[in-house]
C-alpha cells in the first residue's frame, strides 16, 4: 500500500509542475474549445435576436411618431383645439415616451455577457496563442513547408478551406519578430505582403508590414535588401519615425562594408523571399537535422541486408499460460538495438477507455532539467500526459499485467502507465529514456564505435527517490494512427516507426549490465495533420534480475 501512494505522489508531481498558463497542446483538450465555441455562437445569435427585437419595436415606435407629428406640427394650435390630442399629447410625455426610454435602455447583451464570463476561464491567453504560432512555425522546419503552403491550408496529403489572412500572416510574424526570431519573422512578414499586394484586404497597413520586415532582413545580414524595402516603406510613408534612420544607418553600413571588401554595389535580389533564402539559424540540438529528415522519412537507413535480418513470429512471452492461447504478433522493427512491434495489443475498447480515464487529468508534458532534477516543462517536450494506475480501473490493471506478460519483465517496479496526447505540432524532441551516469570510455557493440562521451556532466540521479534503479526498458503503446507526422525516430541509427493504432513497440534502454545503450536516443515527431495518442510504460531495474540476468560484458 505505501509503495503505491508513493508511485501516486511521485506521479501527481510529474501531473502538476506545469506553468500557469498551460499551452493547449492536447487534441483531446481542444475539441472541448469546439464546443465551446459553438454554444457562444449560439448565445450571441440570442442576442443579435434580441437586439432586432428591440429595434424593431423602437422602429414601430418612430413610424407611429413620425406620422403623427407631420400632422400636429401643420397646425399645432388646430390640434390641440381637440380635447383628445391634448390629452394624449400629455399622456405621450408623460408615459410613453418614457416607456420608450426604458425600451432603448434595455440591454439584450446582458445574457451573452454572462455566458461569455462563465467561459472565459476556459479561454485560451496570450501564452497559448504564442505556442501555437511557433508550432505552426515548429512544423514549417521539419516538414520543409512554405509560408504559403500553410497560408493556402495545403499541407501533404490534405488539402482544407482552412487558411491564413493577411493580419494572421502578420501576426505569426510579429510573434517570431518578439522572440528574436527573425528567420521565420521574415518568412511570414513576406507571405503578409504577398497577399495584401495581391489585392487581399486587411487590417494591418503595408507600412506596418514592411517596418517589421525590413529589420528582420537586416538582422538576417541582408542589407541590400533591407535597403530596398525600407525604401518601400520611405516610399509609402515619408515621414515614418524609423524609417528614415534606418535606412541612412543601413545604407552607411553597407557601404562601409563594401570599401572594405572593394566591391561595388549590386543591388538586392529581385527573386522573392521564400523558403531557403536564409538559412535557419543552429541551436541546441546536434542532430537537428537528421533528426528532421527522418520525421520527413528521408535518411532512413533500412537496406534489403538489414531488411534480411528481420523477421516476424508468435511471442508466447516463454510459454506464458495468458498467452499460450493467444500470442502475441511480434514483428522486427529493428536489429541492433532491438526494436520489436506489437500487433493488437490493445483493442479499441481499451483505448478508449484509457482516453476517458487519461482526458481530465491531462496536464503539460515535464522532463527533468538535467542539471537541477526538478521536473519542469520544456519547448523540447510539446504535449500533454496523465498518470493511470492499476486501481483506476480493471483495463488499467488488465493493461499492465499484459506488458508483464509480453515482455517477461515485472511491472512491480516500473512507473504508472502514462498516456500523452500530442497535437497542434506537438513533439519531444531526441532524448534518452534512462538516466545518464559520466564515464570516459568508447562503448562498442558489434566492433562499431556506440559512443564516446568524455568528461560528461553527471545528471542527479533521477530515479533515486523510487527506489528502483534506471529505466531499463520502454514498452510505447500507439492508441492512434496519425494521418500526417508523428513518427517515433531513432537518429543515431537512422530508423523512423510510425504509429499504428492498437500495436505497441518495445526496446531496452540499458544493456545487461547496467550500462545505458546510448543508441537508444530518440524522439517523438511534430504531429502535422492528426491527433497522436500514445501510452507507455517504463519498466525499472529492480526485480529483473532474475528475469534478465547480467551479461558477461560491458554491452551484452
Amino acid at each position: 500500500m505505501g509503495k503505491s501512494l508513493f508511485f501516486i505522489s511521485w506521479a501527481l508531481l510529474c501531473c502538476c509542475w506545469t506553468t500557469q498558463a498551460e499551452i493547449f497542446t492536447s487534441i483531446g483538450q481542444m475539441t472541448d474549445l469546439i464546443y465551446t465555441e459553438k454554444e457562444l455562437v449560439q448565445s450571441l445569435r440570442e442576442y443579435i435576436k434580441a437586439e432586432e427585437s428591440k429595434l424593431a419595436a423602437v422602429k414601430s415606435w418612430a413610424k407611429k411618431l413620425d406620422a403623427l407629428t407631420r400632422v400636429s406640427t401643420s397646425d399645432p394650435e388646430g390640434y390641440l383645439a381637440h380635447p383628445v390630442n391634448a390629452y394624449k399629447l400629455m399622456k405621450r410625455l408623460n408615459t410613453e415616451w418614457s416607456e420608450l426610454e426604458s425600451l432603448v435602455l434595455q440591454n439584450p447583451s446582458d445574457g451573452f455577457i454572462s455566458n461569455m464570463s462563465i467561459h472565459r476561464q476556459y479561454f485560451p491567453d496570450e501564452e497559448d496563442e504564442t505556442g501555437a504560432a511557433k508550432a505552426l512555425m515548429r512544423l514549417q522546419d521539419t516538414y520543409q513547408l512554405d509560408s504559403e503552403a500553410f497560408s493556402r491550408g495545403k499541407l501533404p496529403g490534405l488539402h482544407s478551406n482552412a487558411f491564413l489572412t493577411v493580419d494572421d500572416c502578420y501576426d505569426m510574424g510579429k510573434t517570431a519578430y518578439n522572440d528574436a526570431d527573425y528567420y521565420h519573422a521574415v518568412l511570414w512578414m513576406q507571405q503578409s505582403l504577398k497577399q495584401l499586394d495581391a489585392g487581399e484586404e486587411a487590417v494591418v497597413s503595408k507600412a506596418d508590414i514592411l517596418d517589421y520586415l525590413s529589420y528582420s532582413v537586416y538582422q538576417m545580414g541582408d542589407l541590400p535588401r533591407a535597403i530596398e524595402l525600407t525604401r518601400r516603406l520611405v516610399a509609402i510613408e515619408p515621414g515614418h519615425q524609423r524609417a528614415g534612420g534606418n535606412l541612412r544607418y543601413f545604407e552607411r553600413l553597407l557601404f562601409k562594408q563594401l570599401n572594405e571588401l572593394n566591391q561595388a554595389y549590386q543591388p538586392s535580389s529581385e527573386e522573392p523571399i521564400q523558403l531557403g533564402t536564409y538559412s535557419r539559424p543552429k541551436d541546441h540540438l546536434p542532430e537537428r537535422e537528421a533528426y528532421e529528415a527522418l520525421c520527413r522519412g528521408e535518411g532512413l537507413q533500412m537496406n534489403d541486408k538489414k531488411r534480411s535480418r528481420l523477421f516476424c513470429r508468435y511471442q508466447d512471452g516463454k510459454r506464458n499460460p495468458r498467452l499460450l492461447l493467444k500470442p502475441m504478433k511480434e514483428e522486427d522493427e529493428w536489429d541492433s538495438p532491438h526494436i520489436v512491434r506489437y500487433l493488437d495489443v490493445l483493442s479499441h475498447e481499451e483505448i478508449e477507455k484509457i482516453k476517458e480515464l487519461a482526458k481530465p487529468r491531462l496536464a503539460r508534458a515535464t522532463v527533468r532539467d538535467p542539471k537541477t532534477g526538478v521536473l519542469t516543462t520544456a519547448n523540447y517536450r510539446v504535449s500533454k500526459s496523465a498518470w493511470l494506475e492499476g486501481e483506476d480501473d480493471p483495463v488499467i490493471e488488465r493493461v499492465n499485467q499484459r506488458i508483464e506478460d509480453i515482455t517477461g519483465l515485472t511491472v512491480t517496479t516500473a512507473e504508472l502507465l502514462q498516456v500523452a496526447n500530442y497535437g497542434v505540432g506537438g513533439q519531444y524532441e531526441p532524448h534518452y529514456d534512462f538516466s545518464r551516469r559520466p564515464f570516459d570510455s568508447t562503448l562498442k557493440v558489434d566492433g562499431n564505435r556506440l559512443a564516446t562521451f568524455l568528461n560528461y556532466k553527471d545528471e542527479p540521479d533521477a530515479f533515486k527517490r523510487l527506489g528502483t534503479g534506471n529505466r531499463v526498458a520502454t514498452f510505447l503503446n500507439y492508441m492512434s494512427d496519425v494521418e500526417a507526422g508523428g513518427a517515433t525516430v531513432f537518429p543515431d541509427f537512422g530508423a523512423a516507426i510510425w504509429p499504428r493504432k492498437g500495436t505497441a513497440v518495445f526496446w531496452y534502454n540499458l544493456f545487461k549490465s547496467g550500462e545505458g545503450d546510448y543508441r537508444t536516443r530518440h524522439a517523438a515527431c511534430p504531429v502535422l495533420v492528426g491527433s497522436k495518442w500514445v501510452s507507455n510504460k517504463w519498466i525499472h531495474e529492480r526485480g529483473q534480475e532474475f528475469r534478465r540476468p547480467c551479461g558477461l560484458t560491458e554491452v551484452d
